[in-house]
């Protein structure tokens, strides 16, 4: 059985408490610390915020960093812990993990290898999907919900795709399934992500090609956020 990487937001102001699922998730993650890893950004900062949310000492000398400068040499270890059935926890300085900073390519890896990425709640869905992700969201637009009658939809959509950055996509729960197959029909060979239910009991997250994810979704009438890569 394979761990679970989660991320966990955290306030991007430095007086404002943890999330409270976030906060009791981690105090009971910290009570099994030989089968739990937690991942932050940078020491200093990490530590001081751990502390301030009233998480025990013990773990202060444990964490494993993960930055632009640690993570090629980290991010081995991390998998191979993850695979082994250990679950990984991950904290930015503020703000949320994954989105627009290394950790994307921590996420990238768990999906390549079938690890199950979730996160604590966050109220922006949108940037949630992005993180959640692993796809490079350096540069990315925002399509939105796309015309609903054709030729104006089918255009759109292809004037999207001529971008050479990721995009992102959302409907109706009852049109989830004719988007997914209109983006197939074009070929646009870029790597999927799709979102369900984000922060719900149901959430369902598939990365990879599109053709394959369509043929794993069971329940197409759900809320979603569609993100094609560049």
């Amino acid at each position: 059985m394979k761990g679970v990487l989660t991320l966990i937001p955290t306030p991007i102001d430095e007086e404002s408490p943890l999330e409270q699922v976030a906060f009791d998730l981690l105090k009971k993650a910290t009570e099994n610390p030989s089968q739990n890893i937690f991942i932050i950004e940078d020491l200093k900062p990490g530590r001081k915020r751990w502390l301030k949310f009233g998480l025990t000492r013990d773990l202060v000398e444990d964490f494993v960093l993960f930055n632009e400068h640690s993570r090629s040499k980290n991010l081995p270890s991390i998998m191979e812990a993850l695979k082994s059935g250990k679950n990984a926890f991950i904290m930015s300085d503020g703000g949320l993990p994954a989105f627009c900073d290394p950790g994307v390519e921590l996420v990238r890896a768990c999906h390549k290898n079938s690890i199950k990425v979730t996160a604590t709640p966050f109220s922006n869905s949108i940037s949630l999907a992005l993180a959640l992700s692993g796809i490079d969201h350096s540069k990315f637009t925002f399509g939105g919900f796309l015309p609903i009658k054709s030729p104006e939809r089918t255009d759109e959509l292809k004037s999207l795709l001529n971008r050479r950055e990721t995009i992102i996509l959302m409907d109706t729960p009852y049109r989830m399934k004719k988007l997914l197959e209109e983006v197939i029909s074009l070929k646009t060979g870029r790597t999927a992500f799709l979102a369900m239910d984000l922060n719900c009991p149901s959430e369902e997250l598939h990365f990879g090609k599109l053709e394959n994810i369509l043929k794993k979704v069971k329940d197409f009438k759900r809320e979603f956020i569609l993100i094609l890569g560049a």
